[in-house]
């Protein structure tokens, strides 16, 4: 079979050229006609030579794949649905605003983190996905040219497909690829150390914590991975690394109704953000079936809002974007398009390979 150009970095393309025979600069030539242009067969690639063409299709290819189904909501977002491989496909939410257009794009099919209140956690971990296959979403949106931010908040753990995520941020932001600015990317996490250590090194996107409580114990409840790594040491690597002015931390905040909205979570929080430049972001809870919890009541989170705020932490409220199609956050899930023997997760399964 083929290989796919389709995803591959600058440098896996200076590789590739060469082994080919080709000078170096080829791979910036092909580079440009995949990501600047956007052609589809490598014969449309008029500045190679013919035998240089020739001697790339042999062995390679160009796939992206479209979307199969999109659902759009009454608030304008839409979510497409993407195949992911065989009998596997991922969700991406395109949200449109009055000054901006952010895409949600997925990093796994599924996800293994197990958390308590996450339609794509109850789906099982069916695999990750490649950094073309993360770029596909992007490419091949029809609104592309209309999105000003990427958020990695899709299905899936990022820091659980470190080394793809970042390729894929490689593609997204390099000039050679679509020269995205580095300030309009978030990448969410729920905390995996040492992921997040060689994430802040490698990249200069902004970086999101799943944080939902300020105490340790309660935290793992909502959260298996604090098992792993506790809310201790996430707090230390966010402390270790040196923000400076251009690049942002926030901390996102699920408000579950009698279980992390009192003023002593306020306490917690402040003591725990205590001298971080950063901002907290308050997203209602968006029920699944079979789930113990609800969202806090619309008082009770402005409340909660502004009791931060009165502290020194820039705190927001997220607005609840698709609902009604499943794209709010937390509700993104593709098992009823996978394969019938698809079960709900196997908490038995590692958090981590």
């Amino acid at each position: 079979m083929k290989e796919n150009l389709f995803g591959k970095s600058l440098d896996e393309l200076t590789s590739l050229v060469k082994g080919l025979g080709l000078p170096g600069y080829a791979a910036k030539q092909v580079s440009d006609w995949l990501y600047l242009k956007g052609v589809d067969t490598i014969d449309k690639m008029t500045n190679l030579s013919k035998p240089a063409r020739i001697d790339l299709s042999e062995k390679y290819n160009i796939v992206l794949h479209p979307h199969k189904s999109v659902q759009v909501s009454t608030d304008g977002t839409k979510k497409y649905l993407f195949p992911a491989g065989e009998g596997r496909f991922v969700e991406a939410a395109y949200i449109p605003e009055k000054q901006r257009a952010t895409l949600c794009l997925s990093t796994q099919v599924g996800c293994k983190m197990g958390c308590l209140f996450c339609m794509t956690g109850r789906q099982g971990f069916q695999g990750q996905l490649s950094a073309g296959e993360i770029i596909n979403q992007f490419a091949t949106l029809p609104e592309k040219e209309k999105i000003s931010n990427t958020v990695y908040m899709g299905m899936g753990e990022p820091f659980d497909n470190l080394e793809n995520v970042l390729r894929s941020l490689d593609i997204l932001t390099s000039q050679w690829g679509y020269g995205m600015s580095p300030r309009r990317i978030t990448v969410s996490t729920i905390g995996i150390v040492p992921a997040m250590r060689e994430f802040l090194d490698r990249s200069g996107v902004h970086l999101a914590v799943s944080l939902h409580s300020p105490f340790e114990e309660e935290r793992m409840g909502l959260m298996p991975v604090g098992y792993v790594y506790s809310l201790r040491d996430v707090m230390q690597t966010v402390r270790a690394f040196d923000w400076g002015r251009q690049r942002r931390i926030s901390f996102e905040y699920i408000m579950f109704r009698g279980v992390n909205d009192s003023d002593n979570h306020v306490s917690g929080l402040t003591k725990l953000l205590n001298g971080i430049r950063c901002r907290v972001n308050l997203i209602r809870f968006h029920s699944i079936p079979d789930t113990p919890f609800q969202s806090s009541e619309e008082a009770v989170i402005i409340r909660f809002r502004d009791q931060l705020s009165a502290k020194g932490i820039v705190t927001t409220i997220r607005a609840s974007r698709g609902e009604d199609i499943h794209a709010a956050c937390g509700l993104l899930s593709t098992k009823e398009q996978t394969c019938p023997e698809l079960r709900s997760p196997d908490l038995s399964v590692p958090l981590l390979p």
